[in-house]
């Protein structure tokens, strides 16, 4: 097995791949990286068992030539050393080569580097995984739908299915909806061409924020497959395969409330940043509470109180108040969490009462949603 590659090129792939590798594995080959090399391109691969990444360069593309010199072949290399040495290289581009010893030779420049590697034959196989049922999204699209829920999830392995996003396709409608008992954040976006549904797939929190991570911000798309137990994120060069929480997700729409009594127009930066400064004197409590008061129809009042500390008062002009007075305590938190979320200038925010969950909207409509449980305050 022998090429000679891009170092840059070589590097991206690398970096992308060791977000599926892990040390503490019980399959010791799975903390290698698996190397295949074909005339058309080289694939390399990371897998830890939850998650698995393919990353493939392609030999040529668009005319310009990425792998040259090519001899066939595969071996895994460890993990461990290959993409640090890979990295410090001091030039341009890469020469390696394996012999029938399984002894790798990496070449750049004056530098030169023995590693010994692991029989491929070894390393388990990926599952392929049949796409007649699959979709295609926008990659910037899955990349806000990720950032708009995955903050939501519950870190808490006392209820598994929580650490995870829920995944339901019906009527040509995508939603992701997180939740950890508290709080619960959710997104909606049509898929015109979508062929398949499903009614609930809980695909891992951690497992989304890797995928966040390697994707690019592009138009381009990504094709997802589902089945019973794996979901499969596929573009033109990655192949990103995670498997599914088991269980049955708790059923969430029962949580929203239908009407409101309060509803509060704001601008969302505003918003933020005074939640922001009134959090800074309730970082000793558990919960980082802050109280909203409404305070005539113009104005709220944000306040938080620590008695061994301070206190901290600032009130902020809001386009509208409707409905009733209201008087809330919620994490500040959870609050600034959900505003980052919405990526609009102004919200909409609708309470039905004191101790009810409320409702943070963007106030053009578009249907994301956040919803924040109160905190009880004596």
């Amino acid at each position: 097995m022998k090429f000679v590659i891009q170092r840059d090129q070589l590097i991206a792939s690398v970096q992308d791949v060791m977000k599926a590798i892990s040390s503490r594995t019980a399959i010791p080959i799975l903390t290698g990286m698996k190397i295949d090399v074909k005339q058309h391109g080289i694939t390399l691969t990371g897998s830890d068992s939850d998650i698995s990444i393919e990353s493939y360069i392609p030999a040529e593309e668009d005319g310009i030539v990425h792998v040259e010199n090519i001899e066939e072949g595969s071996i895994v290399l460890q993990a461990k050393y290959f993409p640090d040495i890979v990295r410090k290289l001091p030039e341009n581009t890469v020469e390696i080569e394996a012999d029938s010893n399984l002894k790798v030779t990496i070449r750049s420049g004056k530098a030169e580097f023995n590693l010994n590697g692991q029989d491929a034959e070894e390393y388990p196989h990926l599952p392929k995984l049949q796409t007649d049922s699959s979709f295609k999204i926008n990659t910037d699209l899955l990349k806000s739908l990720i950032k708009q829920t995955v903050f939501a999830i519950s870190t808490m392995e006392t209820r598994p299915i929580l650490t995870g996003v829920n995944l339901k396709l019906e009527n040509k409608n995508l939603t992701f909806t997180a939740t950890d008992s508290h709080r619960l954040a959710s997104r909606e976006i049509p898929v015109t061409d979508a062929t398949i549904e499903f009614q609930s797939v809980v695909v891992p929190g951690k497992s989304l924020n890797e995928l966040n991570k390697i994707l690019d911000d592009t138009e381009e798309s990504v094709e997802i497959s589902v089945t019973n137990n794996q979901i499969l994120f596929r573009t033109k060069h990655l192949y990103f395969l995670s498997r599914l929480l088991d269980g049955t997700y708790p059923e969430t729409s029962r949580l929203i409330p239908e009407q409101s009594k309060t509803v509060i127009h704001a601008n969302t930066k505003d918003l933020l940043h005074t939640v922001d400064r009134a959090s800074l004197l309730a970082k000793e409590e558990r919960n980082n509470v802050v109280k909203l008061a409404t305070n005539n129809n113009q104005f709220l009042e944000i306040t938080s109180n620590s008695p061994e500390i301070g206190r901290v008062a600032e009130e902020i002009a809001v386009q509208a108040i409707e409905g009733e007075e209201l008087k809330i305590s919620f994490s500040s938190k959870y609050m600034m969490d959900a505003l980052k979320a919405i990526e609009n200038d102004e919200v909409k925010i609708e309470f039905t009462g004191a101790m009810r969950p409320f409702i943070i909207r963007p106030a053009d409509g578009e249907p994301i949603l956040q919803l924040i449980l109160p905190v009880r305050t004596y």
